[in-house]
């Protein structure tokens, strides 16, 4: 047995500006709201290896782990799996950006395995995944939403001629 996941939200930005917000590994503490820090370790070219840690969680601990995130520009894809794989067998995630309509369709799938000593198993962890990430997905839509309509009046003005 193993885990799967897969969750989609629609935003309404365009692809570019999804993109960059989204795959900014520096700026995820402040785009999701269970990560404490990111710390990039290696990068190689669009190949990103990094630490990233979780706010404590209910009884106090603080998760960490390593992973390596390899972006695709051109085919608006990122593949990343866990080098550190704490309580998982394997974690491999897979994001994927679509235009849509005025927007852009975000979506994240997850395999994963769990140890059998792990606190969790493949189940449990599919509902705990699934539910974060609906929450994050959230988060993350208002705020790249937010962003982008405060870019959208400095373009607008950059593409209208001043009346003199």
């Amino acid at each position: 047995m193993s885990g799967h996941t897969e969750n989609s939200i629609f935003i309404d930005a365009d692809i570019d500006t999804v993109w960059t917000i989204t795959n900014d590994l520096t700026s995820w503490p402040d785009l999701f709201t269970e990560y404490a820090s990111v710390d990039i370790i290696e990068s190689n070219g669009n190949t990103f290896k990094f630490r990233l840690t979780m706010h404590p969680d209910e009884n106090g601990t603080e998760w960490s782990w390593v992973s390596e995130r390899t972006l695709d520009p051109a085919n608006r894809q990122v593949r990343a799996y866990r080098i550190e794989t704490g309580p998982f067998e394997y974690m491999h995630i897979h994001w994927t950006y679509t235009p849509e309509g005025s927007g852009t369709r975000m979506r994240w799938v997850q395999d994963f395995h769990m140890r059998p000593a792990a606190p969790l198993n493949d189940e449990q962890m599919t509902d705990r995944i699934n539910t974060n990430t609906v929450r994050e997905m959230a988060v993350i839509r208002a705020k790249v939403e937010r962003a982008a309509a405060a870019a959208r009046p400095a373009l607008l003005a950059m593409a209208v001629p001043e009346q003199v």
